[in-house]
Parts: C-alpha cells; sequence; structure tokens
C-alpha cells in the first residue's frame, strides 16, 4: 500500500481480551488463558498502521498494568497515543473469549464500569480530532454516559472539520442492558455517517429480517450515505453506493479464530479511501480496494488473537497474486 498521509482517527474502547489456550471448550473448560489486546477500534488502527497508514486511537484505558501495556502496544505498532486518557479510579476493560471449534467467538464481559465509559467530552483531544481525514467508531461507546457525550461530540467536531465519517456498529449484546436498547442507540447515530460497514448477523439484527438479501441491505441506507457494506464471513462481502451494487468474493483460507476479521477489512478499506474519497464513487476501483480488504479479512482469520494476526501489505499481496 503507497504511503498514505491523510489521519485515520479511531474512536472507542481497547481492552484486553483472554482468550483460551484450547480451541473449542466453554470458558469453564478452559486449561487457561492467553491476553490478547482487542477492541474493535483500536484493532482497526492498527490494521490501518500495519499496512503503510496513518492512525491515532482515542479513548480511554485504566491508570493500570494493562492501561499501561495497552498504550505500549498501540505505540509499537505506530498508531499515535495522543488522544488516549488514563483514569486512576478505574480498570482496563477485559473481555474472556471462548474459541468454538469453528472460529466463532463468545464474549463474556468485565466492565463495572471500565475506564473506557468514564472518557468525558472535556477530555477529547479536540486538535487530533480535527486533523482526522477519516473518524471511525463502533456502537460500544454508546452504551453508558459520559462516554457517550464524548462519542457525540467527537463525531460532531470531526464531521464539521470535514473527515469522513466510518461507522462499524461492532455489536456486543452482552454489554447492553437489552436487545431494544443496543438497536435504539446503534440508529441513533445512523444518519452521521458516509461509510457504514455491517455484518450478516448485524444486518439480521437490526433489520428484524432473516434474510441476507439487497432489499434488506438497502432498508438501512439514509440520504447522507456513500457507501454501505455487508460483510458475509467466507461468502465475502456486499457494497452498496448512489451509484451502483455488487458483492466480492471471499479468499478462502483456514480459519483458527475470527477475532479482528472485520476490523482487519475497515481498516484496509479506510487506508485506501482516505486520501481518494472518489474510489467510493468509481466501482471498478471501489471493487480493487474492496478485493484488498477482504484479503486482509481472510488473512486475520488464520491466526489466534486480532493485533498479532493483522496483515501487512506484503503479506496481502502474496494472497491477491495466489491461488484463489
Amino acid at each position: 500500500m503507497a504511503k498514505s498521509n491523510g489521519l485515520i482517527v479511531s474512536f472507542g474502547e481497547m481492552l484486553i481480551d483472554f482468550v483460551p489456550t484450547v480451541s473449542g471448550v466453554s470458558l469453564a473448560e478452559a486449561p487457561g488463558f492467553l491476553k490478547a489486546p482487542g477492541g474493535a477500534p483500536a484493532n482497526v488502527a492498527i490494521a490501518v498502521a500495519r499496512l503503510g497508514g496513518k492512525a491515532a486511537f482515542l479513548g480511554k484505558l485504566g491508570d493500570d498494568e494493562f492501561g499501561h501495556m495497552l498504550a505500549g502496544i498501540l505505540k509499537e505498532n505506530g498508531v499515535s497515543a495522543d488522544g488516549v486518557r488514563f483514569d486512576k479510579g478505574a480498570r482496563t476493560a477485559l473481555a474472556f473469549v471462548t474459541l468454538r471449534a469453528d472460529g466463532e467467538r463468545e464474549f463474556m464481559f468485565y466492565r463495572n464500569p471500565s475506564a473506557d465509559m468514564l472518557l468525558t467530552p472535556d477530555e477529547l483531544n479536540l486538535d487530533l480530532i480535527k486533523s482526522a481525514k477519516v473518524f471511525h467508531y463502533g456502537s460500544i461507546s454508546l452504551i453508558v454516559e459520559p462516554c457517550r457525550s464524548a462519542h457525540i461530540k467527537a463525531m460532531e467536531v470531526a464531521k464539521s472539520a470535514g473527515a469522513l465519517l466510518s461507522y462499524d456498529p461492532n455489536l456486543r449484546l452482552p454489554l447492553w442492558p437489552s436487545a431494544e436498547y443496543a438497536k435504539e442507540q446503534i440508529m441513533s447515530i445512523w444518519n452521521k455517517a458516509d461509510v457504514i460497514k455491517v455484518s450478516d448477523v448485524e444486518l439480521e439484527f437490526l433489520t428484524g429480517s432473516n434474510k441476507i438479501d439487497d432489499e434488506s441491505a438497502m432498508s438501512l441506507w439514509h440520504d447522507n450515505l456513500k457507501l454501505l457494506l455487508v460483510t458475509l464471513g467466507e461468502k465475502g462481502c456486499r457494497y452498496y453506493t448512489k451509484q451502483f451494487r455488487g458483492s466480492v468474493d471471499a479468499y478462502h483460507v483456514k480459519a483458527v479464530d475470527t477475532t479482528g476479521a472485520g476490523d482487519s477489512f475497515v481498516g484496509a478499506l479506510l487506508g485506501k479511501i482516505v486520501d481518494d474519497h472518489s474510489i467510493i464513487q468509481d466501482e471498478a476501483k471501489l471493487k480493487e480496494v474492496l478485493k484488498y480488504s477482504c484479503a486482509c479479512g481472510a488473512i486475520t482469520t488464520t491466526k489466534k488473537g486480532a493485533i498479532p494476526a493483522l496483515p501487512t501489505h506484503s503479506e496481502v499481496l502474496s494472497v491477491l497474486n495466489g491461488p484463489k
């Protein structure tokens, strides 16, 4: 990937995933756990940087060993931590992740409250947000105050400074008080985003339909949207713009752990469009970018953990140029 100049700022949570040392067992049966840094917005920032792009992470960590470890991981991976704040009273969030035999995951979270939930609007690094060409976020930061207000303000500041707004709801139902509240809050900022990526599972949840088709996807369209993406795991992805729609096939690999695949896909996409938003209007160019993004997602499933599995540009090229 050519060295990108535009800054991608990713807002939200960064945490520690505890992943069982053995796949296909419940949390109770797991003989041990490995700690893996995670949190979707942080994964996206590192995905961008690993592919040669310019990224910053904006969020709050506990002023504890795990929090400082995570800030260190951002810096080691070339991600700016200028937007990171530390909370003296609350711990860094933890998640215990069960890896089923098919590589899919189940989560148990420890956030009561965790530091990421306590970011206030006054703690936002506004200069960093204003310098973003793309501002990316999820929905976990909408669950509780004060983080929700910080999220809304950050979005507004980025938008008024001319950034492209990118939204991946990244549904984690166990974190929400109810499914109804989750849907309501996820949709409360829907019309603000320029680019939205949902998974097939999120599409079903948000539309209330078990159909994964164009009609279902287009029911989520809004007038300000430039690009809607539906990721379909091993079936690739579908794309929708004002002018055209279509699909891109996945790259077939042996999936070990799907953690971070969607974040890798998003990071690759944002890194490709940050310096040329017009790619979204050119179907041939967009398709090439989405093939690249799908390859990134596929590679990420071949190793355990999200951040260790995020690919470099040369790894992506070997998949793109190899047998499909």
